[in-house]
């Protein structure tokens, strides 16, 4: 897998002309040295439905009097890029028009993406039509008549459908199109149906050829979805509607499944189809240095204008990112991450569903864990939870019987839970089905309320603070009251309130908020969903403390503020460890828009790890500086690293 990847889109219009006519392939070329760029997605079809060379399966663009994804490819390949090719998959509006009837279609009939055609903007199809058949030729044609690198298909998944052919097939299976349950059956299979006919034709030409299916995001819980690709691509462009959070909470659950991945990015202030728009280069250099840090290729986003001339200005900005991961691959191959923690995603329960890319509780556990610096891994079902000191099931993870005896053997192996809110109850939600040392009484009844810690928080000290997300009522049984649920004088409502917002604290002990016990710490409300969404200080204090008291020696501890990053990733072949670490701080702009600008230079950041095995060397990469360091046990270092300055990686021979 080439780490320095551009995803370069061009769906182009047939209302404008002149396609293509700037193309010059020496301009191209060195567009691609200034990118530093190893490997660029170039197009066979686009989500206007036109073809970009000659094609006998589809119809070429109206404007273009030449193969230009011939050319592309030829002048890629002859200064060593390699060229996967890409097609739109789910839309094709070009078609659209013609066979409205095989457009997927809601319970109330209307069409995906834009639900109207007087509208401007594309219509997805049901795969589950004749448009399967077309859209397989492409692939085909495209496989068998192009030196592709790679197929990327885009705009796929798991849908539920109403079309007209969904009903028929419904009914014809004895099934109701009006139970959500039977439509989901039947996307499930036409989606396990388009990858299977789509690998059949790909790999019958050219065995082995990557595909990918993109959908935008790799579900969590799912690994059967992301098998069926040869490689992953995360999309996630943070000003695109990904935001910062999404990143590293895909990347932590990819990793661990084994695939080569890519974490795709963008260089457009906002997102796709976006022309004339920047971000600034630092946004560049630190969002790759994070795909970098997660084990992760790079792959930045860009749209070649209409005339095909490549934007130098575009190259300029994506090489200084790209300059940088040149100089720092080595210590980046075939890397696995070390982590302490598991997180059990709840999109893999099922208990966060829709089209949100991240849930809530998920968002708020993993900001917490980078923000404390605490080395983690994203679970699902099917993760073997051995190696992890401690799992952290985030609010809403009910335990039926399986989920039950996996955890229970984990605890008497000597692993630690931290449950937050319903999680630790069964599944039906009225008992604990784990001994967290407490007992469940019912539903907390008022909200917000306080919490009262029996220790004092490092920033904050000794307080009640404010808990405004839902939790449990419990009582202890047989475990330790480590802070106290403290109750208001009574609910907000119109004919009782109290000032602006929530009525006061009155003293009045309401039970345990946070217990320990031989199997973990509980902590009674939904801290992480509150988290995400008010960012209080104290709930993360709160949780850091307790997942100190779980873990006692942590592999990493650093001097990092909050908003750095650090991982630490091994390469089993190199017999080394890499640590990462990251510094930037995102900024609101505009209107939900996050942007990096500046970089501020840290010096002189501590950090100490305790690995495995005894380290012999220490030196900073890709400078190749030896670093000085402290022997601290017979497997445990501390050194200091002079400057971090976005992105810095330390190099442990052992």
């Amino acid at each position: 897998m080439r780490f320095r990847q551009v995803h370069l889109d061009f769906h182009t219009s047939e209302a404008i002309p002149g396609i293509g006519t700037r193309f010059d392939k020496r301009q191209f070329q060195e567009a691609l040295r200034i990118g530093h760029v190893d490997s660029i997605t170039v197009f066979s079809k686009c989500h206007h439905g036109w073809a970009y060379h000659p094609s006998k399966a589809n119809e070429m663009h109206p404007h273009l009097d030449f193969d230009l994804l011939g050319s592309m490819i030829e002048a890629a390949h002859e200064i060593g890029v390699k060229t996967p090719v890409y097609l739109s998959a789910g839309l094709d509006e070009k078609l659209a028009l013609r066979h409205p009837e095989w457009l997927i279609r809601s319970q109330d009939d209307r069409t995906r993406w834009v639900d109207s055609f007087l509208k401007p903007g594309y219509h997805e199809f049901c795969f589950n039509t004749p448009y399967l058949d077309i859209l397989l030729a492409q692939i085909e044609e495209v496989t068998r008549e192009y030196d592709a690198d790679g197929i990327f298909l885009d705009i796929v998944g798991v849908r539920q459908c109403c079309c007209a052919a969904c009903i028929s097939e419904l009914r014809r299976r004895g099934k109701d199109p009006r139970r959500a349950e039977d439509v989901l059956e039947l996307g499930e299979e036409t989606y396990a149906r388009y990858v299977r006919r789509v690998r059949e034709v790909v790999h019958g030409i050219k065995p082995g050829l990557p595909i990918f299916h993109n959908s935008g995001h790799v579900r969590r819980g799912r690994r059967d979805l992301a098998r069926a690709n040869t490689h992953l691509e995360l999309e996630s462009l943070p000003t695109g509607g990904w935001g910062y959070d999404h990143f590293p909470l895909s990347a932590r659950y990819v990793q661990q499944l084994g695939m080569p991945f890519l974490g795709m990015t963008g260089k457009f202030h906002t997102s796709w189809g976006e022309f004339g728009g920047y971000k600034h280069p630092n946004a560049l250099r630190y969002e790759a240095a994070l795909s970098l840090a997660n084990g992760a290729g790079c792959s930045i986003g860009d749209q070649l204008p209409p005339d095909g001339r490549m934007d130098e200005a575009t190259y300029r900005l994506i090489g200084a990112a790209y300059r940088e991961v040149e100089a720092k691959e080595a210590w980046c191959r075939d890397a696995v991450n070390v982590a302490d923690v598991a997180v059990l995603t709840l999109e893999a329960l099922q208990s966060e569903q829709g089209e949100e890319r991240t849930g809530l509780s998920d968002t708020g556990a993993v900001r917490m864990l980078l923000e404390g610096h605490i080395l983690f891994d994203v679970a699902d079902l099917e993760t073997d939870l051995t190696p992890y000191r401690v799992v952290v099931l985030p609010d809403k993870v009910r335990i039926g019987e399986e989920l039950g005896r996996k955890l229970n053997a984990y605890i008497e192996q000597g692993g630690r839970v931290l449950a937050t809110g319903c999680s630790g109850l069964n599944e039906q939600g009225d008992a604990f089905a784990l001994d967290l040392g407490v007992r469940l009484v019912g539903e907390n009844p008022y909200r917000p309320d306080y919490c009262r810690p029996s220790f004092p928080l490092p920033s904050l000290g000794e307080a009640a603070f404010v808990c405004y997300a839902p939790g449990l009522s419990v009582e202890l049984s047989g475990g330790k009251e480590l802070a106290a649920r403290e109750n208001p004088y009574f609910n907000r409502d119109a004919f009782a309130f109290c000032s602006h917002q929530h009525t006061p604290n009155s003293g009045e002990y309401g039970g345990p908020g946070m217990a320990a016990s031989d199997a973990g710490i509980y902590i009674a409300w939904n801290v992480f969903e509150d988290y995400a969404v008010k960012g209080s200080l104290f709930l993360k204090e709160l949780v850091l403390h307790a997942l100190n008291l779980l873990l006692p020696s942590k592999t990493v501890d650093t001097g990092l503020p909050a908003q750095g990053v650090t991982t630490v990733q091994r390469q089993p072949g190199s017999g080394r460890y890499v640590h990462h670490l990251l510094y930037a701080s995102p900024v609101k702009r505009g209107s939900g828009i996050e942007v990096i600008e500046d970089i501020v230079p840290l010096r002189d950041v501590t950090a100490t790890l305790a690995l495995p095995e005894p380290v012999k060397r220490i030196y900073l990469a890709p400078q190749m500086e030896e670093l000085p360091f402290e022997r601290t046990g017979e497997r445990s270092v501390r050194y200091t690293v002079p400057e971090v300055t976005c992105h810095q990686m330390v190099v442990l021979e052992v």
